[in-house]
């Protein structure tokens, strides 16, 4: 995924994470290392989900590599998508130290997250053994999550959905926080003139795609929170 962040955000390599330096401990805070967390993520992954191959590593940082966002995408024959781990921390005490999981569509690298993030309160003295366990409950959801969306995908193919539906649910995810201003002309030009012809028909999976394109230049605080939102608001919609 192409992570174009906000506030001077850019892309970053696993080399770079590892060298932005890491805070100093305190008595009431133990800093996590951007590079050990996607690290581990990468490796624990590897060893539980070994029907999938560890496909593409994809890194976003702000504020001067004090906010990190990461993604990890694995592939297990499926060419439309991949599964996904997504995961945020920051070294300025501004984000806690979260992971979602869903899937990725790969011919537009665009993310579909499913659930709910989890996520570690704080970066407390006992971080580490609790980031692994938090680390270890995700991974153990991602194939349920994958699969989940996978179905919702699906779904979404076989609902059709009128330009004027489309305007209207762009101001109704507009008006929830999912997307910003800067995003809606995004949304609707990746609606209308599609970057990708496989989301050409006229479906709740093309809009899908359409606010995911424009997501991937959410803020590393928001933007889990924001694919999260965007799913569970048309899924409802399919609900309804």
């Amino acid at each position: 995924m192409t992570l174009l962040l906000h506030s001077g955000g850019e892309s970053a390599s696993m080399e770079e994470l590892a060298a932005i330096p890491l805070p100093k401990e305190t008595h009431s805070y133990k800093p996590v290392s951007h590079q050990a967390l996607a690290s581990m993520l990468g490796a624990m992954a590897s060893d539980l989900l070994p029907e999938f191959e560890l496909v593409n590593t994809q890194f976003g940082l702000a504020r001067d590599g004090q906010q990190m966002f990461g993604v990890h995408t694995f592939k297990n024959g499926s060419s439309a998508m991949g599964l996904s781990i997504g995961f945020r921390n920051s070294y300025n005490k501004s984000l806690s130290v979260g992971i979602a999981v869903g899937g990725q569509v790969f011919v537009c690298d665009n993310l579909c997250l499913q659930g709910d993030v989890t996520v570690l309160k704080k970066h407390t003295l006992n971080v580490v053994a609790s980031l692994e366990s938090l680390a270890l409950s995700a991974i153990y959801k991602s194939r349920s999550a994958f699969n989940q969306i996978q179905e919702d995908a699906e779904v979404m193919k076989g609902i059709p959905l009128s330009d004027e539906d489309a305007y209207r649910t762009i101001g109704l995810i507009y008006g929830h926080g999912i997307i910003t201003p800067r995003q809606i002309p995004v949304v609707k030009k990746e609606w209308l003139e599609p970057s990708h012809d496989v989301f050409e028909n006229r479906n709740l999976w093309s809009f899908y795609n359409a606010v995911t394109e424009a997501l991937k230049s959410s803020p590393p605080q928001s933007i889990m929170e924001r694919h999260l939102a965007i799913h569970k608001q048309l899924t409802n919609h399919v609900a309804a």
